[in-house]
């Protein structure tokens, strides 16, 4: 038996689809070697997230995950049209490698990056024997339809709803992030014998806590002696900016605090311009930092922001909060306060919430972290915590392992654990 994982961006990307996509072949790689059968192939694009002049091998490894990169056109993130184009020649090379590398009984895990992408595998699995396992990380086309790129109404969008859940339906599993996820697609029809609720995590050894206020990095970056407060990874439409700036604004005489936006994504240029408007001197800009220096990245600020638009609790999951919390360090929720991120925030006492707007709730939370670095110690000692019982690489590995091996033509069984009504995660 193979397993082939599908996603379009692997190591050495370092977007959050590429790193937890990697970190799951090689997790299943291990199990592979250990039962001496299974092996595990990678389909990825030939691409780097934020480099389109970067062309990857077409055939390469890492460890005991063989790679497979496809052709695909390279217009890149800044427009519309040209993602558009890039997908779907994505979605062509992938339903072509899948006929050619998938046999009967093999495993496809299929992710959500690009969107759909589980209706482009759906036929070339099903043609080949195969069994699929949707690994849902964002949902589309719901994420389209709030955003406004895809109207609520009419033909396209309905006719996409139908594939997608139809390609759903045609899978064994489907596995979620958290369970409101699980509930919005048990609702639409999909079997709930199908979902499977599985957290994502962040590699817990390559990231580990640092000493606060330490590192080269602030050094580099002329943040000795100051509050960093964080933003790290993609600035995308699914997030929200003018909560923060607003803050930001109403702190900029501090010159003992400073907003730092670490990555890229669809909006930084425009909040880089709001920035400039603003004249928000107390706000700082770093392009995304190499795999080697993550720990330090993320250990840099003394305290983290995550934002997201409610309407976008159901269908995404800011996967920076694991990362967070693997780093050790507290975190500062700008979005519903009743959602997945604030609930786990209160639960673990790691963190705090606000609502979008509430720009006297962020300015009160920044000040009292600010002032209060025993605060912050016991946050960030709490979000290790949380992260090492919850959202360890290990846990994840672990139940997605026991996931495969109960589908496991061999062991003709289909017991593996699924999400019923009422399951807590």
């Amino acid at each position: 038996m193979q397993i082939i994982l599908a996603n379009r961006y692997f190591f050495p990307d370092e977007s959050a689809t590429s790193r937890i996509a990697t970190s799951l072949a090689q997790g299943l790689a291990e199990r592979s070697a250990a039962a001496a059968t299974d092996s595990v192939h990678v389909l990825a694009s030939q691409r780097v997230h934020n480099d389109v002049s970067q062309t990857l091998e077409a055939e390469g490894g890492i460890g005991r995950v063989r790679i497979h990169r496809l052709a695909t056109t390279r217009f890149g993130r800044d427009r519309l049209v040209g993602r558009m184009l890039d997908y779907a020649t994505f979605h062509v090379s992938v339903f072509a490698a899948l006929l050619r590398h998938v046999k009967r009984g093999d495993i496809a895990i299929i992710c959500t990056d690009p969107p759909m992408l589980s209706v482009t595998a759906m036929a070339a699995v099903r043609l080949k024997g195969g069994i699929m396992v949707n690994w849902i990380l964002d949902l589309f086309p719901e994420i389209a339809m709030d955003l406004g790129v895809l109207g609520r109404e009419g033909l396209a969008t309905r006719v996409a709803l139908w594939l997608r859940d139809l390609s759903l339906k045609a899978a064994r599993r489907n596995v979620v992030p958290i369970e409101r996820m699980a509930m919005h697609l048990a609702d639409r029809g999909i079997p709930v014998s199908s979902l499977a609720i599985i957290h994502h995590w962040s590699d817990g050894e390559a990231i580990q806590p640092i000493t606060p206020g330490e590192g080269s990095l602030r050094r580099e970056w002329g943040l000795t002696g100051k509050c960093v407060v964080g933003y790290s990874g993609n600035l995308g439409r699914a997030h929200e900016f003018d909560t923060v700036l607003a803050t930001a604004e109403r702190l900029k005489t501090r010159d003992d605090i400073v907003f730092l936006f670490v990555g890229g994504g669809f909006r930084r240029a425009a909040v880089e311009a709001e920035v400039a408007r603003r004249g928000l001197t107390n706000v700082l800009f770093k392009p995304l930092q190499p795999r080697e220096r993550l720990t330090e990245c993320l250990g840099l600020p003394d305290v983290h922001l995550v934002t997201l638009l409610p309407s976008m609790e159901p269908y995404i999951v800011p996967s920076k909060f694991y990362g967070i919390a693997a780093a050790g360090r507290p975190t500062l929720f700008v979005g519903d306060t009743d959602g997945e991120i604030a609930r786990v925030l209160a639960n673990a006492d790691c963190g705090a919430s606000v609502a979008i707007g509430d720009v006297d709730g962020l300015e009160r939370a920044v000040l009292d972290l600010a002032q209060s670095p025993e605060r912050r110690r016991e946050w960030g000692i709490n979000a290790r915590r949380a992260y090492d019982e919850r959202f360890s690489e290990a846990r994840g590995i672990a139940e997605w392992r026991h996931l495969v091996d109960a589908l496991a033509p061999a062991q003709a069984r289909t017991d593996a654990p699924a999400l019923s009504r009422g399951l807590p995660t």
